[in-house]
């Protein structure tokens, strides 16, 4: 059985107090509890500080290109069942560039899971406004304030369909881990949002912010997290700011909506052509 050391590869060079330090380190306890092999699963991770985290954690891995690890994270789960799958980036990698991806991959309701580190900001380029940053915030791009609306990603995973809609704080990694245990344990696409603060560029969504703003909904023993609408409407009422498992529901993945797709992975399927197929196959070109 993996132990917590099999999943620790390069040491990660973030910036000293990064909120990815705690998404890594609740994936590492998560995938240990659920006894997970490390061989048996894949990270694709997108462009920005939080792709890193393919390196980082101790996996095979994918540092895909900007917005694109979902559709690449789909692609490793379609042509291997067996795996486990984990999409990774931040909020300007899945909200900006990769929002068309994020919409569908929710509709498609293929089995992986999708971790979001939202820092409300551009930081691997040094502090522009990110689809999520608040308005009116100052920002390298924006020195009198954003003038736009963020994108809410919650209300959009709500209301596409989504079965796993989550949302967790990175400076609460007990709390962290256990919804991410659940999203990869839960059938079908999960969705995970993670107030992962930028230490260095963004001086307004801190830890200081989460930590007397942000509610857990396990401490809400009205909270139904089976009823989408109930989930979008206290989601509302919140302003967003609410961690745990938000809404779970089931629905036919992708691929138990085929019925004639697979279970094994193609490495282990059987693809020579008999002698009969051979020939039909080279007619059908004549």
């Amino acid at each position: 059985m993996a132990i917590l050391a099999d999943f620790k590869a390069e040491k990660p060079t973030w910036c000293p107090g990064c909120g990815d330090f705690g998404v890594l380190n609740a994936l590492q306890r998560a995938s240990v509890e659920l006894g997970l092999d490390p061989e048996e699963m894949v990270v694709v991770s997108g462009i920005g500080c939080s792709g890193k985290l393919s390196a980082y954690f101790g996996s095979y891995g994918l540092h895909s290109i900007h917005g694109r690890s979902l559709p690449t994270a789909q692609g490793v789960k379609l042509a291997n069942r067996e795996l486990t799958v984990l999409a990774a980036g931040g909020d300007g990698d899945g909200f900006g560039i990769g929002l068309g991806h994020f919409i569908h991959a929710m509709r498609r309701n293929i089995d992986i899971t999708y971790l979001v580190m939202d820092n409300h900001i551009y930081g691997l380029t040094t502090g522009q406004t990110s689809p999520t940053s608040d308005a009116g915030m100052i920002t390298k791009t924006a020195p009198t304030g954003a003038v736009e609306e963020p994108v809410h990603p919650l209300h959009l995973a709500l209301v596409t369909g989504c079965g796993f809609v989550a949302q967790g704080f990175s400076g609460d990694i007990v709390q962290l881990a256990t919804i991410v245990k659940r999203a990869i344990a839960h059938k079908g696409f999960s969705f995970v949002n993670i107030f992962s603060p930028c230490v260095t560029y963004n001086k307004q969504n801190t830890y200081e912010f989460y930590k007397s703003h942000v509610k857990k909904v396990e401490d809400d023993p009205t909270y139904d997290a089976g009823n989408r609408f109930a989930a979008l409407e206290r989601v509302t009422e919140a302003n967003a700011l609410l961690t745990g498992v938000l809404y779970e529901g089931d629905r036919v993945t992708f691929e138990d909506g085929h019925a004639k797709y697979s279970t094994k992975g193609l490495a282990t399927q059987e693809h020579t052509l008999s002698d009969d197929d051979y020939v039909k196959l080279l007619a059908d070109f004549r």
